[in-house]
């Protein structure tokens, strides 16, 4: 820890408040983060994700709380899987004078690539509570197989 102005800092503090500073300045200036109201073209976001992988297939979450199902679509095109679609501005609040927004609005986009190939009929999607889980079953002759000793 470093001393300054009598005070201890700690780096992991410093680093907390540099990523919250970078991630508000791309949110205020890049404007495929930003919903803005009237924009000629519609704002892009990234949804949170987790990729696990188990012996058999990959395992993908995506966080997509507000969206219904009917808005997202998932396609596999050779070894990469793309999730794509669409959060509506909430037309309830249509007119009121917001001090805060946070929350994303828009299309969305993300495509993950696997380094081994992947069974295309051994897809399954399922929805629960926001959360988008897809799982990927890897292709037969990717699968690790025990050899017996004779």
């Amino acid at each position: 820890m470093a001393a300054m102005n009598g005070l201890m800092r700690s780096p992991a503090r410093d680093f907390d408040v540099l990523r919250r500073d970078l991630s508000r300045f791309f949110d205020d200036f890049l404007p495929a983060t930003r919903a803005d109201e009237g924009a000629e073209t519609p704002a892009m976001w990234v949804p949170r994700a987790d990729l696990a992988e188990t012996e058999d297939a990959f395992v993908l979450s995506l966080d997509l709380p507000g969206i219904p199902k009917e808005n997202v679509d998932i396609t596999l095109e050779e070894d990469t899987l793309k999730i794509s679609g669409e959060r509506a501005v909430n037309q309830e609040h249509k007119g009121d004078r917001f001090t805060r927004i946070e929350r994303s609005y828009g299309r969305f986009f993300r495509a993950f690539r696997f380094n081994t190939p992947v069974n295309p009929d051994g897809i399954e999607a399922s929805y629960n509570d926001g959360v988008l889980t897809v799982r990927v079953a890897k292709a037969e002759q990717s699968r690790p197989r025990r050899i017996e000793i004779r």
